[in-house]
């Protein structure tokens, strides 16, 4: 168990810091902001796209959703941890940069603990995010759990499904290509993932557990203990508020569209 998580902290700040390295090379024109954004979202989508196939092959392989094992479950959390720290890490970076970018010079001509601070407040909630995954998550995945729910573990993985389209609409953005079509259709990709693989995979989950041992999905939460469907509202409440303001931004860029369209030149 060892090696996965000494071989995370070594592919996923080499992932960030190779991107940087590269695509300073490759774009020399591009300021830092964009630099270490694009990098960030790049190793985000890389780190998703692992977590969600490691996930799809503990589901698929488990038949019994409490005793059945695999492999993968304490490998990729063990693996994928340092990737939470490096991400916090990239994320103040992005945001030391892209204040620096916005006029902000003076405050962050260098890093302190006022930008720290900034950067707390503004992304607090990703960062507790990042933190629980790290000081709860982790240590119920591995030390708690008597064995048992590895096909559970594999569904919260699968809920990494949408993180690689919101990174690349955020990379569009950065290059300037937010009033494409392929930036409507990954938006539409972001909906429905995220949804999908954040939300319904709560009541999907419930279902499963309830198939198994002859229970109405209905009735499942009562024989469950207060613990677990505790734990689940408390993740569950996030994914709700998060796809809130996806719904909210999509809209705000559906009309600004439209309204755009409406006001365009007009020819006889």
């Amino acid at each position: 168990m060892l090696s996965a998580l000494v071989c995370g902290s070594i592919v996923f700040p080499g992932l960030f810091y190779s991107s940087i390295k590269i695509l300073r090379s490759f774009f020399a024109h591009w300021s830092d902001a964009d630099v270490v954004c694009i990098s960030e979202r790049l190793v985000s989508a890389i780190h998703a796209s692992l977590a969600t196939a490691s996930g799809v092959t503990v589901v698929t392989s488990c038949s019994d959703v409490m005793t059945d094992s695999h492999w993968l479950v304490q490998s990729f959390v063990l693996f994928g941890a340092p990737y939470m720290a490096t991400d916090i890490y990239a994320m103040y970076l992005s945001h030391y940069h892209l204040q620096r970018v916005r006029g902000q010079a003076s405050s962050y001509s260098c890093h302190s603990l006022q930008t720290l601070k900034a950067f707390l407040t503004k992304d607090w909630i990703l960062v507790l995010h990042h933190l629980a995954l790290i000081l709860i998550f982790m240590p119920i995945t591995l030390f708690f759990r008597r064995g048992l729910g590895d096909f559970f573990i594999g569904c919260f993985l699968t809920s990494e499904l949408s993180t690689p389209f919101v990174a690349i609409g955020k990379i569009l953005i950065q290059l300037g290509l937010d009033d494409t079509r392929l930036h409507r259709i990954n938006g539409v990709m972001v909906l429905l993932t995220f949804f999908t693989c954040r939300i319904l995979v709560f009541p999907f989950m419930y279902w499963m557990y309830g198939r198994q041992f002859g229970i109405p999905l209905h009735r499942v939460a009562f024989h469950l203990p207060l613990h677990c469907n505790v734990g689940n509202l408390v993740i569950l409440a996030p994914q709700i508020y998060w796809f809130i303001l996806l719904l909210k931004k999509a809209k705000r860029l559906y009309l600004r569209q439209r309204t755009g369209k409406a006001d365009g030149p007009k020819t006889d």
